[in-house]
């Protein structure tokens, strides 16, 4: 019998947005063997708060399953900027219009509902298989290339040969490294020198401070902003959480950038990072209960000259981590998922010709807007840090003319509507099957 395109051997490895989203794209486009390994026991979905931009909203309802993700989600209907130490506000950019404009809402959710549909999706189709427990590497990048599979069990370790694989192994991705090794190339994890605490404050926490509740019930995105220093808070779970999310600079981790992405945190040592920060913010702050801190290194790793080595390709964090300033992270994953759906199923035989070819398109697309957001998230993170002087006299100069006239730039560029227009106007599903032909031939 004559092998087609759809009978590939697909092999991910990773469990995550990009792997899950991977493995439900491909099995909707008809593919029918698609293994998933991953090194947790289970997905065990936790997490703290995401935005759900409508240009992953519109990919996730293509999946079938946005549906189910929207249920517990919280549309925002407008963004604050504020002084962190005053808590006057800076602008206000409201987001009404983002739905006629763009066909979804801009909303806000709980990481585990995002995670939960994906997997929920992956389980309704019998294509996909999880491999739970297994540590899973790239050995081989040639024609047939294979993984070496290691279960936590003390079960020996074994070889799987595919036809492609996805890589989806997050920021640490082992695979990422070895391709590069093959390349002769050397791309270092980035330290940037900043840390995040993700903090969820519950509704009967609060159920006594009428401004708090006010917070819970705004169905808004608030930023407020300091030196060095914001924290951006939003309800989630039907306005039953607070999801806060803070970024100041690191100064509890070991300085190798090998070293641990967590910590856990010290309650005294969180509340001093803002200790010059509005009275509302230590009210919320102190709600966290001892011993429940935890704090998140953040990193990205140097850009890499490609995602692709013959029927290997990078995914999400493993070629294009970020900082989370322009909440795109997962709806980047997500992006990539969507175009490797559509570039192999494009595919016009299995050859491994061809599918380096398609892997190379996926690539061509992606990259360059992938880099570009990336690059805005660092910009965006600079511009609410900025301590006195002329840069910070001119960005509240421009907060100052957006509150005045309600349009114009916005120095937090996730609230930007000419920034928007790229980012939420984009279908790279559409772009993807409009480009793959003449992209294809040109490879």
């Amino acid at each position: 019998m004559t092998r087609t395109v759809k009978d590939m051997r697909i092999a991910i490895i990773g469990a995550g947005m990009g792997g899950l989203s991977c493995a439900l794209a491909l099995a909707k486009e008809g593919f029918t063997q698609i293994d998933v390994f991953e090194y947790a026991s289970d997905l065990g979905f936790v997490g703290a708060g995401i935005h759900f931009a409508p240009n992953m909203s519109r990919i996730l309802d293509r999946l079938g399953v946005w549906e189910e993700i929207k249920k517990e989600a919280v549309e925002a209907e407008a963004t604050s900027i504020r002084v962190g130490a005053t808590d006057d506000e800076l602008a206000k950019v409201p987001l009404g219009y983002v739905e006629p404009t763009y066909g979804y809402p801009h909303m806000v959710g709980h990481r585990s509902s995002l995670a939960n549909g994906l997997f929920n999706g992956c389980k309704r189709e019998t294509a996909i298989k999880f491999h739970f427990s297994s540590s899973a590497i790239t050995t081989s990048f040639g024609a047939c290339p294979s993984l070496l599979v290691t279960p936590r069990d003390d079960s020996p370790p074994y070889t799987v040969e595919a036809d492609i694989i996805l890589a989806a192994d997050g920021i640490k991705s082992k695979t990422r490294v070895e391709m590069l090794k093959k390349l002769g190339v050397t791309a270092k994890v980035q330290d940037t020198n900043q840390a995040a605490y993700r903090i969820m404050i519950h509704r009967d926490q609060i159920e006594d401070d009428p401004e708090l509740l006010a917070l819970m019930d705004g169905n808004q995105v608030t930023r407020w902003i300091g030196e060095k220093r914001h924290i951006i808070a939003y309800p989630i779970s039907n306005n039953t959480i607070y999801n806060m999310s803070t970024t100041q600079p690191d100064t509890n981790f070991a300085a190798a950038t090998d070293a641990t992405y967590t910590t856990r945190g010290s309650k005294s040592a969180m509340l001093g990072v803002f200790h010059d920060f509005c009275p509302k913010i230590h009210r919320l702050l102190n709600l966290v209960p001892d011993g429940e801190v935890c704090e998140w290194k953040l990193r990205v790793h140097e850009p890499i000259p490609t995602w692709t080595l013959g029927s290997v390709a990078l995914v999400g964090d493993a070629c294009h981590p970020t900082l989370p300033h322009m909440a795109q992270g997962a709806a980047q994953a997500i992006e990539d998922a969507a175009v490797l759906g559509v570039v192999l199923s494009r595919l016009p035989d299995p050859t491994p010709e061809s599918i380096s070819r398609a892997l190379r398109v996926y690539e061509r697309i992606r990259k360059g807007r992938a880099e570009a957001l990336v690059g805005l998230a660092a910009a965006t993170g600079r511009a609410m840090h900025l301590g006195e002087g002329a840069a910070k006299e001119e960005r509240d100069r421009q907060f100052a003319a957006l509150r005045k006239r309600g349009r114009g730039p916005v120095p937090d560029k996730w609230a930007d509507a000419e920034i928007q227009a790229e980012v939420y106007g984009t279908d790279c599903t559409k772009d993807a099957h409009l480009m793959f032909d003449t992209l294809f031939e040109q490879m």
